[in-house]
């Protein structure tokens, strides 16, 4: 077998991601540390990077993906994320899946925050879909993916989102009054409503699954050797990636398709589309609309407040949009949706 860091070529850091992990000292140490972890992964698992020359591996916020090969010759993926709670916990989501509905499992190593995944087409993601089209595919995915909880180990890894309800409750008014109030008081109020509200009947509901919390366009992509939907769906050639897992409420995981792909909303009467798209995709998946659409107001509150505090002015003013369409009266000092930029391109 060839060296385990090399086929011809070195594996080589995204220059995006060393550059978002040079802001601290622990991503410097981590950038740092990356060679030797994704080596030792390389020989331990017995795999061979599986890099075109002069191609760079994925990166995305938390970490880095490398395409191998095993030592069968078949295709694997290799990540290893930056350590944090979310990148912690993946795994037991995905060993708790087992491949239906998620990517597969294939090894893990909590030490150096590495896995070992089946292979998807990080090409073709339910981003290139028609919403029609997306619908289906994601509602199928949402079904397969809310398992309830059971005995195995891996439940008590997980938070739950009545709590995460709970502390939003306490941390949003604070947050609000030390940003300096940066957008209407009964915005604000809406969101606790529903922290309330529905952080309450968490607690009661005997209905708490499993649920992938950011499972946005990109975030469901293709697997190799399927073809596109070419009617109402195809769900089993999808899988999601990258849970950030919780337990509770399943229509805690719609918010994300509403703050991504606002430039595919009708240009005229936006605000309606975007409640239609949270009915279509709740109903896909055997959702209630109605819950969705609250989660997304304390979803899109929660990432306003963030985006005040970093200076992110694109993405808070996205933000606001959405929570305040779902909340029922638009903020009318906004941009029209199609001139707010995408998730992470709003500085």
């Amino acid at each position: 077998m060839s060296d385990p860091v090399t086929r011809g070529h070195a594996v080589c850091i995204p220059p995006d991601l060393e550059a978002r992990y040079a802001r601290t000292s622990a991503g410097r140490a981590w950038i740092s540390a990356l060679p030797g972890l994704l080596a030792d992964r390389l020989a331990q698992w017995r795999l061979e990077v599986d890099l075109a020359p002069g191609s760079l591996s994925w990166s995305g916020h938390g970490g880095m993906v490398v395409p191998v090969r095993q030592d069968d010759g078949s295709p694997a993926a290799l990540k290893v994320a930056f350590p944090h709670d979310e990148a912690q916990v993946e795994r037991h989501a995905l060993a708790l899946w087992n491949g239906q509905g998620a990517v597969a499992l294939l090894a893990s190593d909590p030490r150096s925050c590495s896995m070992l995944l089946e292979r998807l087409d990080a090409g073709r993601s339910l981003a290139a879909l028609a919403m029609d089209d997306a619908a289906p595919v994601w509602g199928g995915l949402v079904r397969q993916l809310g398992l309830a909880p059971d005995h195995r180990a891996q439940w008590q890894e997980f938070g739950h989102i009545a709590a995460r309800a709970e502390q939003w409750s306490d941390d949003f008014p604070a947050d609000w009054e030390e940003l300096g109030r940066p957008f209407p008081r009964w915005l604000l109020e809406a969101a606790l409503e529903v922290c309330q509200t529905r952080g309450a009947v968490g607690r009661r509901s005997s209905r708490d699954l499993l649920v992938h919390t950011d499972l946005h366009f990109l975030n469901v992509l293709a697997r190799p050797g399927t073809s596109a939907p070419n009617g109402p769906h195809l769900r089993d050639g999808y899988a999601a990636i990258d849970p950030q897992p919780m337990i509770g409420e399943p229509e805690f995981a719609v918010a994300p398709l509403l703050w991504n792909r606002l430039a595919d909303l009708p240009v005229q009467d936006a605000g309606r589309g975007l409640l239609r798209r949270c009915g279509d995709f709740s109903t896909a998946a055997g959702l209630d609309p109605d819950v969705a659409r609250q989660w997304g107001i304390a979803r899109e509150v929660d990432n306003a407040l963030w985006y005040a505090a970093h200076g992110h002015h694109g993405d808070l003013a996205r933000s606001l949009w959405v929570a305040s369409t779902l909340a029922g009266s638009t903020l009318d000092v906004l941009p029209h949706p199609h001139a707010l930029p995408e998730p992470g391109q709003g500085g």
